[in-house]
């Protein structure tokens, strides 16, 4: 195949062929993040209860399945609260959930400012 004078080097690049299956591993190395407007929720919840003198701390992981909002009372303990997104969970139990530190799920939905308004309340950690 002679090599067209008038095509420049980003044209021949462009009719590449790209194998589907690569292509779809490769996105998914991508990690699942909160978005603005979910993170600017998350946020508001957590300066009030900053505030409040409930929590003191927080962490953010962006994992390959989901997105975790860690809060804690101190930076050494375990999370007090963990705020997560689980995009493939959207069309059964929703993609948002708030799960305590004994591990049990408090809240679940589709929506992220329902889910939040658990905070609403005077959420308290009992010790067994």
């Amino acid at each position: 195949m002679a090599a067209n004078p008038e095509r420049s080097e980003d044209e021949e690049s462009s009719s590449e062929i790209i194998n589907l299956k690569d292509f779809r591993k490769s996105r998914d190395r991508i990690p699942v993040t909160f978005q603005r407007s979910e993170l600017d929720a998350i946020l508001r919840v957590y300066s009030r209860m900053v505030a409040a003198g409930e929590w003191r701390d927080y962490a953010i992981d962006h994992l390959k399945d989901r997105a975790v909002f860690s809060v804690f009372r101190r930076t050494s303990e375990v999370p007090m609260f963990r705020i997560e997104k689980h995009p493939k969970l959207s069309r059964r139990q929703g993609a948002f959930s708030v799960t305590a530190a004994s591990g049990l799920i408090v809240k679940r939905g589709q929506d992220l400012a329902q889910v939040l308004r658990i905070f609403d309340k005077a959420l308290r950690v009992v010790k067994g």
